[in-house]
């Protein structure tokens, strides 16, 4: 019997406020299960605008325990559209230990699994070493209802360890809640190659474990007029042979892409990477470099 799954990725445009973007991002929910996805995907911290390009430690107040109110609007808006959502919150784990998180939540509103963002950028407006303690849950994968799930967090979709670590855990599908953009300045310059290298390092993950791969983006300039982020949007969905089933623009957007789960068995034959892995080794991939 053949196994399909509809994936939706809910690509919007942050409001200042997080009460409009918490009840956008729960409609959008609902319509994206309406057009058939069991499987949605929300942008990284799409409660609220990215605060990362700023060193402020009044940003804190926006972090959340885990259940609290994002995380139980989420949870309702998954059990009223009978769909499992991957949701990327800020954590507040304790006082001065906050997180970049991904819970992935059940059709029933049920919490079926927490991640944790392992890898955190300190770049020129992502600074987010200011703001988020690494993760410590490892990389994992979360059985739903409709297919194996690893979620992992921007950043992350530039480490191959992340995605075949999580691969190996049995994730059918890398799912990546993601904040990326432009800085106005390098646009001109560098932006098509930005995007491409984005694009293509994530459909190598695809490519090199067998497994679909759906990066869902914000859109929107951030920030002041002239510097801030264009956040570029361009989620899409890859196949396990790195072929990309759908792609959205600049825009908001919802996508809702099938996938054929088997189509993961069909690739692994032709491409038996796993099997061929030489784990006797690499050894070295637990060093920083290979200099002594």
């Amino acid at each position: 019997m053949t196994r399909r799954l509809h994936v939706g990725l809910v690509q919007l445009a942050m409001a200042p406020d997080k009460a409009t973007n918490v009840a956008r991002a729960c409609a959008e929910i609902g319509a994206a299960a309406s057009r058939g996805a069991t499987l949605i995907c929300l942008p990284e911290l799409f409660a609220g605008p990215y605060f990362c390009q700023t060193e402020d430690v009044a940003n804190f107040d926006l972090a959340e325990p885990i259940p609290g109110p994002t995380f139980d609007a989420v949870a309702a808006a998954a059990r009223a559209a009978g769909v499992t959502v991957v949701a990327s919150l800020f954590e507040r784990r304790a006082a001065g230990v906050y997180h970049n998180t991904s819970v992935t939540l059940g059709p029933d509103g049920a919490l079926l699994g927490t991640y944790r963002k392992m890898h955190v950028p300190d770049d020129p407006l992502f600074l987010e070493k200011f703001y988020f303690t690494p993760g410590d849950l490892g990389f994992v994968a979360h059985a739903t209802p409709t297919a194996v799930v690893g979620s992992l967090v921007c950043w992350d979709q530039w480490y191959p360890e992340a995605a075949r670590l999580t691969s190996l855990r049995g994730a059918e599908v890398l799912c990546y809640p993601t904040a990326i953009g432009w800085q106005p300045y390098e646009k001109a310059e560098w932006g098509a190659a930005q995007l491409d290298a984005w694009r293509t390092v994530q459909r190598g993950h695809a490519i090199a474990n067998g497994v679909f791969v759906a990066a869902v983006n914000r859109v929107g300039h951030e920030g002041p007029a002239g510097a801030g982020i264009d956040f570029w949007g361009h989620s899409f969905v890859a196949d396990p042979f790195g072929v990309v089933l759908a792609e959205a623009g600049e825009g908001e957007e919802t996508l809702v892409v099938e996938l054929d789960l088997d189509r993961i068995e069909q690739v692994r034959r032709w491409w038996p990477f796993l099997r061929d892995r030489r784990v006797d080794a690499y050894e070295g991939l637990t060093r920083r470099l290979l200099d002594s």
